[in-house]
């Protein structure tokens, strides 16, 4: 017998941890059902801004294992901008320090400005200034780092409840 060796090494511009670029999608023949009469429960659509890949993931992880949708994880404020009005999102989570020209509160202020959309602020340097720069965003919350997985998800449904409130 021969032995048969897996071949391990990614494509050329593959990036195995990134998320698929589509969704599945359901397809039923004709007549049938999902098998309930139930409608599924709408996700929460979240944006996240954070230029950490491994914060970012980690964060994607947290909100869709609690039941959001992660609409698009945004590294910069220009992409944020972007992507919220794409993706119309019920809420960002924005980290305040992002690489480039402009800074988290730059791209919350901008995306509530023109599209209503507020945020959740995460930021290891919280000081007046930032928060007196912020106001204009009006902000539902701030999220001091390091924070945990459950602190994340928490934040997040009492800015949804607020929102609804």
């Amino acid at each position: 017998m021969h032995s048969r060796q897996l071949n391990l090494t990614p494509r050329p511009g593959h990036d195995p941890f990134a998320a698929p670029r589509h969704s599945p999608q359901l397809v039923f023949a004709c007549g049938e059902s999902a098998g309930s009469d139930e409608q599924a429960e709408v996700q929460t659509r979240i944006l996240v801004v954070e230029d950490d890949y491994l914060i970012a993931t980690e964060m994607r992880m947290a909100l869709s294992d609690a039941g959001f949708d992660v609409a698009s994880i945004a590294a910069s404020a220009d992409e944020a901008v972007e992507l919220a009005a794409s993706q119309n999102p019920a809420l960002a989570v924005i980290d305040v320090r992002l690489g480039g020209d402009r800074d988290g509160i730059d791209a919350a202020v901008e995306i509530f400005r023109k599209l209503g959309i507020r945020c959740i602020f995460a930021t290891a340097h919280y000081d007046q200034q930032s928060v007196e720069r912020a106001r204009p965003a009006m902000p539902l919350g701030w999220l001091q780092k390091p924070y945990s997985r459950v602190s994340l998800v928490n934040a997040v449904r009492r800015a949804l409840e607020q929102l609804d409130a």
